[in-house]
């Protein structure tokens, strides 16, 4: 059983003040009509005429009471459950008054009773309203009675006033179990508003927080909902009013409309922040799709990872099996160079030795590197200070002039989660590759260093050179083990920054640049994000 209290009442309108303000607007409604047929020419039989007078009064008095009881619903004083029963008993009184003025129960008014009856049932608990309906019972019997000790003549009905007091107690006990369903039916249905409300906020922070991209198009490729995983992997500073799929990111739309209309598997693309492999489903009739978007970077990851345990289980065969042989032939190389008998013809050949010697060492100190590679420890770095410092370095060790690499940083206070043994390993390949190649190209090698953020929260730096940038058919294997363009270069130097990047959750990828030479994006992974190690 459901007991409205007053702070309930206070709390829930809807069961308690609400209804009461109706019930009273039917009072007030009621209690005009009576003060109208007891002051106009209107003659409804036998309404008030038995007792004229004390009819009039008591309209009067009843219309009084309906407006007074407007204020005090209104102000909600006195408590809810005191107001109810002042109202209810009010009501039993002047209707019965009514009642008598009429010609008692005969004149039919006494069913009225029923409405205010139902009506406390409806607000009040079970025992309240029985002792109300008790109540009305005993002042329409009482009123009965006194009707026909005053009027003898007339015949006496206490069966029907019998049935009209059971009626009241029969209406109290149904009101108030179809009050206790309704409450209990609505009560339901609020839970499982909340709960569906939560359901769907649950769903929509899932969406949002989940590491892959979710997007939702209609069938003119308009975004309708896109999570900030999707921004991200996009690459997505803002949404414009009505945002199109084919605006933001033309590979995925091209990939839908391939799907659309010709079910063709979809492929990876990149972008400028990661690798996406897109997966499509249509939802409903059709009318929308649903698009989920992979990084595939801890795959590529894995197994990258997979490749360096082959390679370090390698290595260790060729450390063993050539660094002692080739040892020895650098050293004989070299005591053969300190002879006295040889001209300057056989001198160039043990240049050429010592040389092809210290190459293929180099190769070997490469792969043993990657064989037994410490694991990324990252930090929080902030990234002017150090690439300030960075920048000062690697000017002192190649003899940089000052106009020969710039750097810019924006904002100044933009950071980085990297470990920065690997960071220094990283821009030092890259660079030291741009200087060579932008010495071959012109002479006068220059570098730009740009520090830059995605959205905020996502940063960057790109690695610019003035070099001769590399040919569309090479920029697909610059990153494979071994593969290189340089008669004298291993082939492993982007490779180890590549996967150096991809230990510290970035991603590094090339950018042609658009006046020529070659940029190297390094964008850091964005902390808000967890992957896969």
């Amino acid at each position: 059983m459901v007991i409205e209290t007053d702070r309930q009442a206070h709390t829930n309108p809807a069961h308690t003040w609400r209804p009461l303000r109706l019930f009273n607007l039917y009072r007030l409604l009621l209690s005009s009509l009576f003060v109208v047929l007891a002051f106009s020419d209107i003659s409804i039989k036998p309404i008030g005429e038995y007792t004229p007078p004390l009819f009039n009064s008591v309209a009067i008095l009843y219309l009084l009471f309906a407006i007074a009881t407007c204020f005090t619903i209104g102000k909600r004083n006195p408590p809810f459950t005191t107001q109810v029963h002042i109202q209810t008993i009010t009501d039993i009184i002047a209707i019965t008054l009514l009642m008598h003025a009429s010609g008692g129960t005969a004149s039919g008014l006494g069913m009225l009773l029923i409405i205010a009856i139902a009506a406390s049932a409806m607000l009040l608990e079970g025992r309240a309203a029985l002792s109300l309906a008790a109540t009305a019972t005993f002042f329409m019997l009482g009123e009965h009675a006194y009707f026909q000790l005053s009027n003898p003549g007339l015949s006496a009905a206490y069966t029907h006033a019998g049935l009209l007091g059971a009626t009241f107690f029969v209406t109290a006990l149904l009101t108030r179990v179809l009050a206790l369903r309704i409450r209990e039916s609505e009560a339901l249905a609020a839970r499982r508003g909340i709960d569906l409300a939560n359901m769907e906020q649950l769903a929509e922070y899932v969406i949002q927080r989940m590491q892959t991209g979710v997007v939702v198009i209609d069938n003119r490729a308009q975004i309708w909902q896109i999570n900030d995983s999707a921004r991200q992997l996009l690459g997505i500073t803002q949404l414009p009013e009505r945002p199109s799929l084919t605006t933001l990111c033309p590979a995925l739309a091209e990939q839908y409309q391939r799907w659309q209309h010709e079910g063709e598997r979809p492929q990876r693309f990149h972008s400028d922040i990661a690798e996406l492999l897109p997966r499509f489903a249509a939802l409903g009739d059709e009318a929308s799709t649903l698009i989920f978007l992979e990084d595939t970077s801890a795959l590529t990851q894995q197994a990258q990872q997979l490749k360096l345990a082959s390679l370090g289980r390698l290595s260790a065969s060729i450390a063993h099996e050539i660094r002692n042989p080739l040892g020895a032939i650098s050293h004989a190389g070299q005591l053969l160079a300190e002879s006295p008998q040889l001209d300057k013809h056989d001198l160039r050949l043990t240049d050429i030795i010592r040389n092809n010697s210290q190459r293929m060492n180099n190769i070997i100190e490469n792969v043993l590197q990657l064989g037994r590679r410490n694991q990324a420890k990252p930090e929080t770095v902030p990234l002017k200070p150090w690439l300030e410092n960075f920048v000062a370095e690697l000017s002192r060790d190649q003899q940089l002039a000052p106009d020969q690499i710039q750097l810019t940083v924006e904002p100044e206070t933009l950071t980085a989660e990297f470990d920065t043994s690997q960071l220094h390993q990283i821009l030092w390949n890259l660079c030291q590759n741009g200087l060579r190649h932008g010495k071959e190209q012109s002479g006068h090698a220059r570098l730009t260093l740009t520090a830059k953020a995605v959205n905020n929260t996502t940063p960057h730096l790109d690695i610019s050179d003035n070099g001769p940038g590399i040919s569309p058919g090479a920029q697909q294997q610059i990153f494979e083990p071994f593969f290189t363009t340089a008669a004298q270069g291993s082939g492993l130097g982007l490779y180890i920054a590549r996967e150096l990047s991809e230990c510290n959750h970035a991603h590094l990828n090339y950018l042609p640049a658009s006046d020529g030479g070659s940029c190297f994006r390094l964008t850091f992974g964005d902390p808000r994000r967890r992957r896969t190690h």
